[in-house]
């Protein structure tokens, strides 16, 4: 293939480039530009010449990003948002703006945090788009690879690149079925210590601060079940003897359905925004940012 001045290789085709990465296909990357899926096929085959790589090969029907295509998205990711940040006006309007942002969080943040952003976002910028990603234990690493834009979760990362803002701090109580033993009344150590438990372990990617303060204080639960998410313990435990530690504000969400008691043990976490120095000045980063400390309660 004959070879273009990379000097001509401009911002337009590397974000179809990222597009189509993302996508996974030029179709959906034509439908979301809105042009004739030909145009991406010749915005790629430049790039092709430009870098000297096929950049996306067809297997088993669908298009994979070869490893050298991976490793250029990755390296231009920043670039481009930082010159789109540029283009940006220093006010942010969020009832024109139709940007798309992606906030990197797991399970407790989607029940307590992403409601309320979703209902403020759709009233005040119903032309935004919000994508959410599964942060599991790579959180940090996809907001700095662009991945994401903000991360939401109980991190608080000592890197000299990233942000973190607290939003709010989270108890732990035990739940259980009404018709339990210990439903009746406040729980003492003992009858903790004693009960047979249901404990998250979050597919072993994070360990709860409840977790490591027993351990501290050198006592062993019994472990009769074990879930990698809160995701429906509330019927697990309908019916049975376990018992189960989760957050508060998670506990209060499975209604009245489930018996909540305080934990004798006085154990919270911190749950932060973290965010890095390449969208910390972007008018749309710090409205979005504001939008979520404004949408806790």
């Amino acid at each position: 293939m004959g070879k273009f001045n990379f000097l001509n290789t401009d911002f337009s085709a590397l974000r179809t480039l990222h597009l189509v990465h993302e996508l996974g296909s030029f179709t959906k990357a034509a439908d979301r530009l809105k042009v004739n899926q030909s145009a991406i096929s010749y915005t790629i085959e430049k790039l092709r010449s430009v870098f000297s790589d096929p950049l996306f090969v067809r297997q088993s029907g669908k298009i994979v990003a070869t490893i050298r295509c991976n490793e250029i998205v990755l390296s231009t990711q920043k670039m481009l948002i930082e010159f789109e940040a540029l283009l940006q006006l220093d006010e942010f309007d969020p009832n024109t703006a139709n940007a798309r942002f992606k906030i990197s969080s797991n399970y407790y943040e989607r029940q307590v945090l992403i409601p309320n952003i979703i209902s403020k976002l759709r009233t005040v910028a119903p032309n935004m788009t919000l994508d959410l990603i599964a942060a599991t234990s790579v959180g940090v690493n996809q907001i700095k690879s662009g991945e994401a834009d903000i991360l939401l979760g109980p991190y608080r990362p000592d890197e000299n690149d990233l942000y973190c803002e607290e939003l709010l701090r989270e108890k732990y109580v035990c739940v259980m079925d009404h018709t339990h033993d210990l439903a009746k009344s406040r729980l003492t150590m003992a009858e903790y210590i004693n009960a047979s438990h249901l404990v998250i372990n979050y597919g072993g990617s994070w360990r709860s601060p409840y977790v490591l303060q027993i351990e501290k204080m050198g006592i062993e639960l019994k472990q009769v079940l074990t879930v990698p998410s809160p995701a429906g313990i509330d019927n697990m435990l309908l019916g049975t003897d376990l018992i189960a530690t989760v957050p508060e504000r998670v506990a209060l969400g499975f209604g009245d359905a489930i018996c909540i008691r305080e934990m004798p043990i006085d154990v919270s976490f911190e749950l932060n925004m973290v965010w890095t120095t390449r969208t910390h000045k972007s008018p749309l980063h710090r409205w979005m940012r504001n939008l979520v400390v404004n949408s806790i309660n």
